[in-house]
């Protein structure tokens, strides 16, 4: 289960971002679950990663090690906002909102963030570094984008509410979140840029026939942050690789125009990968592949041959990497994650 003397070359993914179709097909996961990596290495690890420096790098050394085994040219690595958001969790979770009124805003501590995220994440960060094997790099980075770190302190219906209730705290919302991301990623890239090939961050804006909210609240409050972070990220010379959830089609344009490089995540009931890359292929990069609920479902002898099906089906579409349209986490059932790498191996010829 893994690739006997793999070597690994993050320029595939990075060329895969530029568009460029790449010389060997990369494989991309937004994120694999610990369990999952387990598995496959015979060993726990995960614990690892709450200890001190030297665990880390014990725990980098695992994590790093089953990307390379399994044939991955680069690790997949964030470090999420949300997660030193005082008072938050309300993107994936319930509870009371922080912010309910304009005073609630000024009152909240939002200069304090970009202090501790370092503070939070410098560790693994410096530990990851030190433990990347030779060819490879990271794709990540300041994980969550704008609209999950206002869902983060407030929830999306109480997001709504406030939309109804007083729409300049909506919108100062917006805008606070994004100058705050904004001072997070020109500090990322100066310390941590180059260990990234690609930059990303994941911001699930869409559910199956729309966006969460209106495009035009996209393009206004949204949008704009986008774009100077992403010009941030190109000031460095990389690439920028936007991951959104569900259907949005109708603010893909503004997106590309605001200068994301690759997009990932598909779902079949929305539109399979297939025709992202032909509705797309000419502008973007797209990253993705397999329905992650019918990697789920499928039997594994089935595995293969729909890998197969969406790879012809993508055969002219500029540059690509395959995986899921989402990520492994840990009720994939793990024959058949090892299935679909198996079957890009073989489609690439065995590497």
């Amino acid at each position: 289960m893994g690739i006997k003397d793999f070597e690994p070359d993050y320029k595939n993914l990075e060329n895969a971002a530029r568009n460029i179709r790449a010389a060997r097909l990369p494989l991309y996961e937004h994120h694999i679950a610990s369990s999952a990596m387990e598995k496959v290495a015979g060993k726990p690890f995960a614990p690892l990663a709450e200890g001190d420096a030297r665990d880390m790098e014990e725990f980098f050394a695992h994590f790093c090690g089953f990307f390379k085994q399994m044939g991955y040219d680069t690790v997949s690595y964030e470090c999420c906002i949300g997660n030193v958001m005082p008072h938050a969790g309300l993107l994936g979770g319930h509870g009371e909102s922080v912010i309910n009124t304009y005073a609630d805003f000024l009152k909240y501590p939002w200069d304090e963030i970009p202090e501790l995220y370092f503070n939070r994440f410098s560790a693994p960060l410096n530990a990851l570094r030190k433990m990347m094997p030779a060819g490879m790099k990271a794709v990540g980075g300041v994980g969550n984008g704008i609209f999950e770190c206002v869902q983060e302190i407030t929830g999306f219906m109480h997001l709504c509410y406030i939309l109804g209730d007083d729409e300049e705290l909506y919108k100062a919302l917006f805008r606070k979140v994004g100058e705050v991301s904004l001072t997070i990623w020109e500090r990322f890239m100066r310390e941590y840029g180059g260990m990234f090939c690609v930059l990303r961050f994941g911001d699930d804006m869409g559910f199956k026939s729309n966006t969460l909210i209106s495009a035009e609240h996209i393009r206004e409050l949204i949008i704009p942050s986008y774009r100077r972070i992403i010009d941030c990220v190109h000031g460095y010379g990389k690439p920028f690789l936007l991951h959104s959830c569900g259907n949005i089609f109708n603010v893909m344009d503004d997106l590309i125009a605001a200068g994301i490089d690759a997009k990932h995540s598909n779902e079949d009931e929305i539109a399979p990968f297939s025709h992202w890359v032909e509705k797309y292929g000419g502008r973007i990069g797209n990253f993705g592949g397999i329905d992650m609920d019918v990697l789920c479902r499928i039997p594994e002898s089935e595995v293969k041959g729909r890998v197969r099906e969406i790879l012809t089906a993508c055969e002219n579409g500029g540059g690509i990497a395959f995986g899921t349209g989402n990520s492994i986490p840990d009720y994939v059932p793990l024959e058949n994650y090892v299935a679909m790498v198996n079957a890009v191996r073989e489609y690439r010829g065995g590497a």
